[in-house]
């Protein structure tokens, strides 16, 4: 039987390196900087939960609760679901919550599209005037024509109160053309290569080789267009300030907690028959956490993504 020998010095085994994979120039850690480091991170962990925890605890507590705490509650101290009973069950909320969605959802897709195959043909560099291009989308970037004549121009196309006024107007963003141009221009050209060989043409080279060896990539540009959407509200307040039956969740929650004023449609001051027996704040916080939840469970699996989708496509080309 063969047996594993353990390094040894002077007759005493040595312990293993742990630190051995660290680059030269990064010094080992101590325990003053690892005490400082975790210190730092549950400073920062402690300023995002908190916050979220009384949002949350908030929406769920019962009118005498948030009496007793003066406000925003900080411990559990009742129960209730009343706050999203309401709201749930009344129009205007549950229709914000479906424009919404809507918009995200056709909103993401077509920018994705658009940034897909603007990015590809940029990549390339045989395609007809890709430099000039290239060179002009950087320069929207820093020179915009403006709000007014953003306005003036949808508007004059016939989209004022029309949905797709939400979406159209910010359905590129250049920076992520330029990230993901970035990664394809990094993808190996002998599997173009090859593919071309094969007979493939720039479509079915893009869909079966470029799109699957850089879902990373994709998948956080797309992260970032559907929390663009979702948290949109300034295009609302452009194209269809008046139009309540057409508000995203976003403008409602501006209109309900910041501006101070009612949902329009519906009874009681803004939430339902029951509405004198909910707290106010209660509801306030409810439409906070509702706006927050795709994000919450939607960011998890999207994390695993982040360092080989941005750092890797920034870095590239």
């Amino acid at each position: 039987m063969s047996q594993t020998l353990t390094p040894t010095h002077n007759g005493l085994p040595l312990r293993p390196d742990r630190h051995r994979s660290r680059p030269v120039w990064e010094e080992p850690p101590t325990v003053a900087g690892q005490t400082i480091k975790g210190g730092v991170l549950f400073l920062v962990l402690a300023a995002v939960l908190v916050p979220l925890w009384i949002i949350v605890l908030t929406s769920f507590s019962t009118p005498g609760a948030i009496n007793r705490a003066g406000g925003l509650v900080v411990w559990p101290d009742g129960f209730t679901l009343d706050a999203y009973r309401e709201m749930l069950t009344d129009g205007p909320v549950t229709r914000a919550i479906m424009v919404s969605l809507a918009v995200t959802v056709v909103g993401t897709l077509l920018s994705l599209a658009v940034s897909v195959l603007a990015a590809y043909g940029l990549s390339r560099s045989r395609s007809v005037g890709h430099r000039t291009i290239l060179m002009t989308l950087v320069v929207t970037m820093f020179v915009s024509g403006g709000l007014i004549p953003t306005y003036l121009v949808v508007t004059g196309l016939g989209g004022y109160g029309k949905y797709w006024a939400l979406i159209l107007p910010s359905a590129v963003s250049v920076f992520n053309i330029l990230v993901l141009r970035a990664f394809y221009s990094g993808t190996a050209a002998d599997l173009i290569d090859a593919a071309r060989m094969d007979g493939a043409g720039e479509w079915r080279i893009l869909w079966s080789v470029v799109l699957p060896t850089s879902r990373a990539v994709t998948a956080v540009v797309a992260l970032f267009y559907a929390v663009g959407y979702w948290n949109s509200f300034f295009n609302v307040m452009l194209y269809m300030p008046t139009d309540s039956t057409k508000w995203p969740l976003q403008y409602v929650l501006l209109q309900y907690v910041n501006a101070g004023m009612n949902i329009p449609g519906t009874s009681n001051g803004g939430f339902g028959s029951v509405h004198s027996q909910i707290a106010p704040l209660s509801l306030q916080m409810a439409v906070v956490v509702l706006t927050l939840v795709p994000i919450l469970l939607v960011y998890p699996f999207m994390q695993k993504h982040f360092k080989t989708g941005m750092l890797t496509g920034a870095i590239k080309g």
